[in-house]
């Protein structure tokens, strides 16, 4: 399995003012111009489990991720923006990742005419916040 970090690098120093991740909605809450694109598959007090879709031209607005893996069902040409700028990244359907610290922060938009989806498995922490599902 490729690690790929880099799908949600990690930022430890922010430019201009910190992004604090309790001001920020987790990945379930934040949408794209007021409609969800994650959807709640399973809770339980071990984990919680999202899919999460993007057509062409949706994006998922500004979020923070608890510590996750995640498993490319769909791949897609995503623009992403995190403290360390904006990229343009292919992501191949596939792919596992994992990010044990979480994301303080990022923003993306699918700029690729298929549709991306991503399987997130959240497991429970004592210091993250609650997993909630509506």
């Amino acid at each position: 399995m490729a690690d790929l970090r880099w799908l949600v690098p990690v930022s430890l120093t922010l430019a201009v003012s910190p992004v604090l991740a309790e001001d920020l909605p987790d990945p379930l809450a934040a949408g794209w111009q007021g409609e969800s694109v994650c959807e709640c598959l399973h809770r339980d007090e071990h984990l919680r489990i999202l899919r999460c879709s993007f057509p062409p031209g949706v994006g998922h607005e500004r979020h923070f991720h608890p510590p996750h893996v995640g498993y490319v069902l769909a791949g897609g040409r995503m623009q992403i923006t995190s403290a360390e700028g904006t990229r343009v990244q292919d992501v191949p359907t596939g792919i596992a990742f994992s990010n044990p610290d979480g994301i303080r922060w990022h923003e993306a938009v699918n700029i690729g005419d298929t549709t991306a989806s991503y399987l997130m498995v959240e497991p429970a922490t004592k210091s993250g916040p609650p997993l909630q599902c509506p």
